[in-house]
């Protein structure tokens, strides 16, 4: 959308100004009573949300700011300095996008954890001394999860064909999210990820590499690979290897997303077995949050894709989507998601924006749940139709009740490695979802605060828990939670 231009009333931006869209002009001005108010109003005008504003000099009966803008989008951006540069005596010297700002360098980089510098550090820590400890491992292959790495490392790999909402943009425009994927690992659970984007979409490729490289790992986060195919990569590598493959976009999306509807039916009272659930979206995440629900014991789900309902026997289904219509569906319902939606209690929406009709969304059951996860744009917008149902969520972090996989991974990822688990099975992840479910205490719970936030310190703590119980409970685990490394 086109900003409107300075001077104009300020418009009802359909989308809000965000930081991932902030920019920074370094604006010059003449030091006059209300001067840098003109600036305020013309950037309020454009609908931008006006920051942080940093003196950076006064010179000559002049001052330079830094002033701190967050837009809708590019465009928006560029109109927002347009009407700031266009004031007299005002002058914006540049601008410069804070996103772009973040990235430059990428987010990551690699410390060593002992000091070097002494001849006896350097004769430890490499050369000779470091042949007893090779010695040791190639001995008993496990000590490489104590004396090594391993133990708290993380791949995380992508060939770049679903990334975010951009899908196939390749391994190296993939980067930066696997960059940020490995930042929040070590920023909210103390992993060591890294990003390994690989240049082949080949089936067999991706797992042989993962496979050549899977030593070096203590698991393995497979993340944006486009459906169906991801499917038989996690599979394969699950079977191949014994530390954990776990495929974010489908398991981590699955568990907060149970996490969010076991507090929904709790504030509207509702059990999970009596509800009819629509998940709008059949690919990696719709697949494994239908898998999760039916886990949970929600029977009557159906699963709608681009063509419509699912049931047994529709035409053009592949294998995946013909397994799923024969576990869901129980009333062989047809057709669009808008016209299986009326009466349901629940939807989850994993697909795009404007995949069911507002009206669709008003004829749900008397106090239904609608998860909204498509980025930027719900399924059905929230200001549309949030008076008309009991509990709304989104994948958007200015709307209340974000459904988002950082709830999930840093924590279950954590208490796979304290337990050195050798896969993430059911057990596992149901675990997880239950832990940051119970975050939200029971006097704290309502319609706007389902979910715990991102930022909440206790989530990873509760899932690392309940994940290092589930797996030592249902025999994954190398060694008790709460066990210890060894020396070695």
């Amino acid at each position: 959308m086109s900003p409107a231009p300075a001077g104009s009333p300020s418009p009802v931006l359909a989308v809000r100004p965000s930081a991932s869209y902030g920019i920074t002009m370094r604006v010059r001005q003449q030091q006059r009573p209300g001067a840098f108010a003109r600036v305020a109003g013309a950037i309020g005008e454009t609908g931008a949300i006006l920051g942080a504003i940093d003196l950076v000099r006064a010179e000559g009966g002049g001052v330079v700011r830094d002033v701190t803008v967050a837009c809708v989008d590019a465009a928006h951006a560029e109109a927002v300095a347009e009407a700031v540069g266009k004031l007299d005596g005002v002058t914006v010297e540049r601008v410069s996008d804070r996103t772009f700002l973040m990235h430059l360098g990428g987010k990551i980089e690699v410390n060593g954890t002992i000091p070097v510098k002494t001849r006896d550090d350097l004769s430890m820590a490499y050369t000779p001394g470091v042949a007893r400890v090779s010695l040791a491992i190639h001995e008993d292959v496990d000590k490489a999860w104590s004396l090594t790495i391993k133990g708290n490392t993380v791949a995380v790999v992508s060939d770049g064909t679903a990334v975010l909402g951009l899908g196939d943009i390749g391994p190296e425009a993939a980067l930066p999210v696997m960059e940020g994927k490995a930042l929040l690992f070590k920023e909210f659970a103390g992993v060591d990820a890294f990003p390994l984007c690989l240049a082949t979409q080949d089936t067999d490729s991706i797992v042989e590499f993962v496979t050549a490289v899977s030593p070096t790992f203590g698991a393995i986060n497979l993340e944006d690979i486009s459906a169906p195919r991801c499917f038989e990569i996690e599979r394969r590598l699950r079977d191949e290897l014994d530390i954990p493959v776990f495929h974010d976009d489908q398991h981590g999306t699955a568990i907060v997303v149970l996490a969010a509807l076991m507090n929904a039916l709790r504030v509207v009272e509702k059990h999970a077995a009596a509800v009819k659930v629509v998940v709008v979206g059949a690919g990696a995440a719709g697949t494994a949050c239908t898998e999760i629900l039916l886990a949970h014991g929600v029977s009557n789900i159906i699963v709608c894709d681009i063509e419509g309902a699912l049931y047994p026997g529709r035409p053009g289904l592949d294998s995946a989507r013909e397994a799923l219509a024969a576990r869901t569906n129980p009333s062989n319902e047809r057709g669009m998601a808008s016209d299986v939606l009326p009466g349901a209690d629940v939807l989850v929406g994993v697909s795009g924006p404007g995949a069911v009709s507002e009206a669709a969304v008003r004829r749900m059951a008397a106090r239904s749940v609608v998860f909204a996860m498509a980025n930027p744009e719900p399924e059905v917008r929230v200001e549309a139709v949030g008076g008309d149902v009991a509990v709304m969520a989104t994948g958007r972090s200015d709307y209340p009740n974000q459904i988002n996989n950082v709830l999930a991974f840093p924590g279950v990822f954590r208490g796979a490695l304290d337990v050195r688990a050798r896969t993430i099975n059911e057990e596992m992840k149901l675990a997880a979802a239950q832990a940051i479910a119970g975050v939200v205490a029971d006097d704290e719970l309502h319609a706007e605060y389902i979910i715990p936030s991102v930022f909440n310190r206790e989530v990873v703590k509760a899932v690392a828990l309940a994940v290092a119980r589930a797996a030592e409970a249902s025999g994954v685990a190398r060694r008790p939670a709460g066990g210890t490394a060894e020396a070695n």
